[in-house]
């Protein structure tokens, strides 16, 4: 539920004020003395000249909740961090003692040349990675990381999501390979547009299934792409499968 919903007393104006200054000076605001200073503003605008007047506790006790609030979403960037580094820790050398003195943000930039693989957000489509730079919690409390996409150089860097954008690297699938693929699949497929060719995720809605001959899998996979709904009619050599996790 939105904020403005929650505090039915504020007008939405108050509330965009108290969360300006709640990014400004943080807990500093949870004063009695900041908080009846900003009662007494709401109170006597012209915008709540048909209102009741605001008092210091219902500010102090927004800002309260607002504060309880951002500190939940800290813990669960945290959390969401630290799976980061646990996953991404396993290409780390060996030699490293499994629970690291080092700063998060130091191993984040140690992070090179990954088995991950991120989607852009200029064209839907995944890219390997080939290391990542650093990392950001965002006003909403989603954790980012920025990559520096393999092939590519530092002018492409993008910030992804690491909870969205962000995972182990798709497997491309050997001729031999294609029973692996069952209908209702998410694929990593390759999508040739008029521009360029990409990979995007997919879903199987179909396959006819063929015996296999000289020239290997003849097999025709149906897709869906997830980015914009078009169907296209495949073969196995264009598919690549999700990592078992």
């Amino acid at each position: 539920m939105d904020d403005e919903d929650s505090w039915p007393d504020f007008t939405l104006a108050e509330i965009k004020e108290m969360e300006s200054m709640y990014k400004e000076i943080g807990e500093a605001s949870l004063t009695q003395e900041y908080c009846k200073a900003l009662a007494t503003s709401f109170s006597f605008s012209a915008s709540r000249a048909a209102r009741p007047a605001i008092t210091w506790l219902q500010v102090q006790s927004w800002f309260r909740d607002k504060q309880k609030k951002s500190q939940a979403k800290s813990k669960s960037s945290s959390k969401d961090l630290k799976l980061f580094i646990d996953l991404c820790g396993e290409s780390i050398s060996s030699n490293e003692p499994e629970m690291s003195d080092k700063p998060i943000g130091s191993r984040i930039s140690e992070l090179k040349e990954l088995a991950f693989e991120a989607r852009s957000s200029k064209d839907d489509a995944w890219y390997d990675v080939a290391s990542f730079l650093t990392y950001r919690v965002t006003c909403a409390g989603e954790l980012e990381v920025r990559v520096r996409f393999s092939g590519f150089n530092n002018t492409e860097d993008e910030w992804v999501n690491v909870k969205t954008a962000v995972r182990q690297r798709s497997i491309p699938l050997e001729q031999s390979e294609c029973v692996k693929v069952n209908v209702g699949d998410l694929v990593l497929c390759y999508q040739e547009r008029e521009d360029q060719a990409v990979y995007c995720d997919a879903h199987v809605l179909d396959i006819q299934r063929r015996v296999h001959d000289t020239e290997g899998c003849q097999c025709i996979f149906v897709v869906r792409y997830d980015h914009d709904f078009s169907e296209e009619q495949v073969k196995v050599e264009r598919l690549c499968c999700r990592p078992t996790l």
